[in-house]
C-alpha cells in the first residue's frame, strides 16, 4: 500500500489533565492501556475503548509529586509506572491501586527521563545535575554513570536480542542524550568514562 493511500482518522481527544500533556507511554501487554504525565505534577492512567461516543477514559489520577511530571514509562507486564519529575525525584506507581511503592531519591537536578528494562528490575534516570543513574524497584541507588557535561535530556533501554536457549546475563543496553550534543551507547555499565558504585 502506498503512502498516499493511508487516511488517518481522529477517533477522539482525552481529557484530564490540568496542564501542558509532557509524556505518554503505552504497554504492549495491555493495549488499551495509557499513561500520560503533566506539568499539572500527575499521571492519569487511560482505558482505550472503542466506543464511538468517547475512545478513552480515565481510570485513575496519581498524585504525589510536589512539581512538573517530565516523563512516564509503563513496565513491560502493564502493572506498573516509574515518572520522572522537575522536584529531583522518581516514583514507581502500582497502576492497580493507585499507591506510589517507592520514591527515588538522589538526583540533585530536575529528572527529565526515564526508562525500565524488559525484566522491570532495573530502572533508568536521566537528569539535568548531568548524570544517569540505575536503580532497583524498591528506590534504591546501585550506580551513578558520570559522563556526560551538560543536562542528560533522554535515556532508552535497547530492547534484548537473545538467541533460542541463551541465558539472560542481567546486563542491561541503554542509550542516552544530552545537552553536550553526545549520544551515548551502554552495553555493560562500565562504558562511561566515571562510575560510582553506591
Amino acid at each position: 500500500m502506498s503512502s498516499s493511500n493511508i487516511m488517518l482518522v481522529l477517533r477522539g481527544t482525552l481529557e484530564g489533565h490540568n496542564g501542558w500533556v509532557t509524556s505518554l507511554s503505552t504497554s504492549a501487554a495491555q493495549p488499551n492501556l495509557l499513561v500520560s504525565g503533566s506539568r499539572d505534577k500527575t499521571l492519569i492512567s487511560w482505558k482505550l475503548t472503542e466506543n464511538e461516543q468517547q475512545f478513552g477514559v480515565p481510570v485513575r489520577s496519581y498524585k504525589g509529586h510536589s512539581h512538573i511530571v517530565q516523563d512516564v514509562v509503563v513496565s513491560a507486564d502493564g502493572n506498573y509506572a516509574v515518572s520522572a519529575s522537575w522536584d529531583k525525584t522518581l516514583r514507581l506507581w502500582n497502576l492497580a491501586t493507585g499507591n506510589s511503592e517507592a520514591r527515588f531519591v538522589g538526583h540533585t537536578g530536575d529528572v527529565l527521563s526515564v526508562a525500565i528494562d524488559a525484566n522491570s528490575s532495573k530502572i533508568i534516570s536521566a537528569s539535568r545535575d548531568k548524570t544517569i543513574r540505575v536503580w532497583n524497584t524498591v528506590g534504591d541507588c546501585a550506580y551513578v554513570l558520570l559522563g556526560h557535561t551538560d543536562w542528560v535530556t533522554k535515556v532508552r533501554v535497547a530492547p534484548k536480542n537473545l538467541e533460542e536457549g541463551e541465558a539472560d546475563d542481567g546486563r542491561i543496553t541503554f542509550v542516552s542524550a544530552g545537552m553536550d550534543k553526545i549520544v551515548r551507547v551502554c552495553a555493560t555499565f562500565f562504558c562511561f568514562p566515571f562510575l560510582l558504585l553506591i
